[in-house]
């Protein structure tokens, strides 16, 4: 996962349940100093809440993706983010920056 353009990353989600797994999985293909750069904000909710798993990114060029995990598994929520990286990448290439 393309990880260079992302600047906010708010997760919520409840560790018990299986659809938090997307989720944990997410924050799990972090790279370790991720935080360093990118401001990362985890909550997590109680055990038997009934509160859905939310996603929220944020990237460089200020594009902001809310992602409905309900409906999302981990490799559509990860080729989304990388969809929208590799855009920003091929224009980094082309202006030389």
């Amino acid at each position: 996962m393309i990880t260079r353009f992302l600047t906010d990353v708010r997760a919520k989600f409840n560790p018990f349940s299986p659809r938090g797994k997307t989720v944990r999985l997410f924050l799990s293909l972090l790279p370790p100093n991720a935080r360093s750069s990118i401001k990362i904000e985890t909550k997590m909710l109680p055990r038997l809440s009934k509160e859905p798993s939310a996603l929220y990114v944020k990237l460089k060029d200020g594009k902001e993706l809310n992602l409905d995990l309900e409906k999302m598994k981990i490799t559509e929520v990860t080729a989304e983010v990388d969809r929208h990286s590799r855009l920003l990448s091929r224009k980094e290439e082309l202006t030389g920056s």
